[in-house]
């Protein structure tokens, strides 16, 4: 008898774990487009409710989950256990619908870290002054003897500003905010170093993927862009967008990815970046007439019940001055992925695209994705062993990140 009653304590101990964990890994605030489904992920017995001065956004109910949300403004809700213990609160930024001008010219871009970021380690004169200091790559650096740095200069003259003493490092990793402390190593010039190797810019040649007219802000990419040594996702202080300047374009083959080759040296400034994200990178456009923005073409945002599977067409520039229109079949959607920026698998169909290119290639990320007449979303990823087929990401993902960053 003992024994049932330990497994009915253990069964009903997992069940209370497992609830706790659900409601604690629930998100404390969701953005949602204007007609877009209320789908919070609960478990049964959990349900959401809205609070009265705020059901005139979406029908009262004892249950909101899963309802149409009809009208832009903020919901607050919350998350009740069978309907009567209140476990929750939720904020939803329901933003209105939205039309966007699609772009498809390849820009340059010019990203400034926030800190300087680790990408390696090395000895120096035979001795590893950053073993043990739990420093590792990708680890960035924000302050040395809690004095801001934003460059590699201000991190060697901190460094050499000890003249050989131990200097405290304050860094970020996941989130965390790190410290260590590390005995730079005299050189014969007289100079001390860490034995780390930093970088505290990076730059690239993409493709603009949307101008969004009433707040001037632009999207590109569809990715973010992330450290070449490192592959993490660069956290940016700030960047610029510039003109680039198309040298060649390389073919696609099975198992080699082709590229756009461009550069953006004596680039001129066409506006300003702050946010690299998973879903592309957002900033102000400064100098609308030199990217040939037209008022007149802007489209509305399509929903994902909107997108459907056959013909759509993609915008890129793969000449100097020179955009163009190709046509591309949607073959798969993933309409429940909120996780990445693979949400649709493409294919090209458009023979000129493929004799050039042979199909997607590197530096068309970004290229903008339209379907009757909506703007739906982004080209993402080619896949390697066949270059006529990639990913895309949703046009929601790409508006609620702008959105979010205003």
């Amino acid at each position: 008898m003992k024994s049932y009653k330990k497994i009915f304590i253990i069964l009903l101990l997992l069940v209370i774990f497992i609830y706790v964990c659900n409601i604690t890994l629930l998100p404390t605030s969701l953005i949602l487009m204007q007609g877009e489904t209320l789908d919070v992920k609960t478990i049964l017995g959990l349900t959401v409710g809205a609070v009265q001065e705020n059901q005139q956004i979406m029908q009262a109910s004892s249950n909101i989950n899963k309802n149409t949300v009809n009208k832009a403004g903020i919901l607050d809700v919350n998350l009740n256990l069978f309907g009567k213990i209140p476990v929750k609160d939720m904020k939803v930024n329901v933003i209105p619908q939205t039309s966007v001008i699609p772009i498809g010219k390849a820009i340059g871009m010019k990203l400034y870290t926030d800190g300087v970021l680790v990408v390696g380690m090395s000895e120096i004169n035979g001795k590893k002054p950053y073993e043990n200091s739990g420093l590792q790559e990708g680890d960035r650096i924000i302050e040395v003897n809690r004095k801001k740095i934003d460059t590699t200069d201000d991190l060697v003259t901190s460094v050499n500003n000890s003249k050989g003493s131990t200097v405290e490092l304050t860094y970020e990793r996941d989130s965390q905010t790190l410290k260590a402390s590390i005995r730079p190593v005299k050189m014969q010039n007289n100079e001390y170093k860490l034995g780390i190797w930093v970088r505290d810019a990076a730059a690239g040649v993409g493709t603009m993927t949307f101008y969004e007219p009433t707040s001037k802000t632009f999207a590109a990419l569809g990715h973010g862009i992330t450290d070449i040594d490192t592959s993490e996702l660069i956290q940016i202080a700030n960047g610029e967008l510039v003109t680039t300047n198309i040298l060649s374009v390389i073919k696609g083959e099975s198992g080699l990815p082709g590229e756009i080759r461009g550069t953006i040296e004596n680039g001129t400034t066409l506006g300003s970046i702050y946010k690299n994200t998973s879903y592309g990178v957002y900033g102000k456009v400064s100098d609308k007439n030199k990217l040939n923005i037209i008022e007149s073409e802007k489209v509305a945002v399509a929903l994902r019940n909107e997108i459907k599977t056959g013909k759509a067409e993609i915008r890129c520039q793969l000449d100097n001055g020179k955009v163009e229109t190709y046509e591309i079949e949607i073959q798969r959607l993933f309409l429940n992925n909120y996780a990445d920026n693979k949400s649709m698998v493409i294919k090209v169909t458009d023979e000129r695209l493929i004799q050039k290119t042979g199909g997607i290639i590197q530096g068309m990320s970004g290229a903008p994705i339209i379907q009757n007449g909506k703007f739906i979303g982004a080209v993402t990823h080619v896949l390697v062993n066949n270059p006529e087929v990639g990913y895309g990401v949703f046009a929601d993902m790409m508006i609620k990140e702008l959105r979010e960053v205003n």
